[in-house]
């Protein structure tokens, strides 16, 4: 046998150390994923080989499931799967294991208690992921976590004029300095834009950062609407007490994402062709910058820019209805203007639109508008705010008119 040959067993034994060597760089770059640092394309074999168009390597499976992991992080403890029933409702549930024997065993008026004592939440697993991305199962994940933090800040955006609405809730990020990714959602009528932070964050200061994102918004788009502040993800500040908070759905699983829904567009609304190149590109907010913005929308009383509701006794206001300097200052508002504005009062106040500028549509409809006490009071309380909205707008708007409330 001269040098050029070798053993069955030498060849064996190659191979053994090149499988080991793969299976360590893939665990080096997940690793590398997980930090956030950008992995470097393997250098050419030769000196003269043609140059690619994409030097980076493809991601393996175990890569796109860290890279989408250290996105769209949530409680890992629980996470919810999409059911669908033959009548076509559908919906979301905690993923658990019961114990059927005990709920069997027990008299009818009690399983419903013997039930929810011996479920087990299951937990959220690269395994769970990688079923969702390949289209096995539909997950949402609940992204407030249990100390009251969260890892993302997401808007969802499900009106007709959805494109119209990211656009200026986009444009108001890039003005702000907030990194911030547009996915079309599964059903393609409507979005959701993400805003992605390199640690858990408050809820708190995620939620005031996106308060100020819809404000402003709001400023260039009055259509945007003030419902959209119900539309925040994570939904709550606090965690109720024996529940999760809202869920969201996650994008790409692999169905929607063969139509063109459940994937993130490029600025001219199209679908990025490498999602995964995307996604690793993707700059995540620090917390120091989150906070330096929401302390001077603060100071600025231009969080939510409605008042706050009156509570039960009218003679005790509360201390938080007032803004930091005790009142509420309004930017001046650009025109121009028409020289005149057709008013009619019959049974509400209608205010023609024409001429008038976004920004001062979207100050007549804040005039009509209250946070509600409701929210506020089952949110110190830690129970559910569902069916309570955050804001409570009396105003409507019209085709061609405001419509506002008309008083005595």
């Amino acid at each position: 046998m001269n040098d050029n040959q070798h053993s069955p067993d030498s060849i064996e034994a190659l191979r053994a150390e090149c499988r080991r060597l793969r299976e360590e760089n893939d665990r080096l770059r997940q690793c590398l994923t997980e930090r956030g640092i950008e992995i470097p394309p393997p250098p050419s074999s030769s000196a003269a080989a043609e140059p690619r168009k994409d030097v980076r390597p493809k991601l393996s499976t175990l890569e796109k499931v860290a890279v989408f992991r250290s996105l769209f992080r949530g409680r890992e403890d629980v996470y919810a799967v999409r059911w669908q029933s033959p009548e076509g409702r559908s919906g979301y549930s905690p993923r658990t294991e019961r114990d059927w024997n005990a709920y069997y065993a027990a008299k009818p008026e009690h399983r419903k208690r013997v039930d929810k004592d011996t479920r087990r939440f299951l937990p959220l697993t690269d395994e769970v992921i990688h079923g969702h991305l390949a289209g096995e199962h539909t997950i949402g994940v609940y992204p407030l976590l249990q100390d009251e933090t969260c890892w993302f800040l997401a808007v969802d955006l499900d009106k007709e004029t959805w494109r119209e609405d990211a656009s200026a809730v986009l444009n108001t990020c890039r003005d702000l300095g907030v990194p911030a990714a547009l996915e079309r959602s599964r059903s393609g009528n409507g979005g959701h834009i993400w805003i992605f932070f390199d640690r858990a964050i408050p809820a708190t200061t995620a939620r005031k950062l996106g308060s100020l994102i819809l404000t402003r918004s709001m400023e260039r788009r009055h259509q945007v609407g003030l419902d959209s502040y119900d539309r925040l993800f994570p939904n709550q500040d606090t965690m109720p007490k024996g529940g999760f908070g809202n869920l969201i759905a996650l994008p790409l699983q692999r169905i929607p994402r063969e139509s063109g829904n459940s994937v993130f567009l490029d600025d001219t609304g199209e679908p990025y062709e490498d999602q995964w190149g995307f996604l690793r590109s993707i700059r995540r907010m620090s917390q120091t910058s989150a906070d330096q913005l929401v302390a001077g929308a603060q100071r600025n009383g231009d969080l939510i820019g409605v008042r706050m509701g009156a509570m039960d006794d009218e003679d005790q206001p509360d201390p938080w209805t007032l803004p930091p300097s005790r009142k509420t200052r309004e930017t001046r508002i650009e025109g121009p203007f028409p020289p005149a504005v057709r008013i009619v009062r019959s049974n509400l106040v209608f205010v023609e639109k024409k001429g008038l500028p976004p920004a001062m549509l979207n100050r007549l409809l804040r005039i009509a508008a209250f946070q509600n006490p409701e929210f506020y009071r089952a949110q110190a309380m830690r129970l559910s705010t569902f069916g309570k909205p955050r804001v409570i707008a009396c105003g409507e708007d019209l085709p061609r008119h405001l419509a506002l409330p008309r008083g005595a």
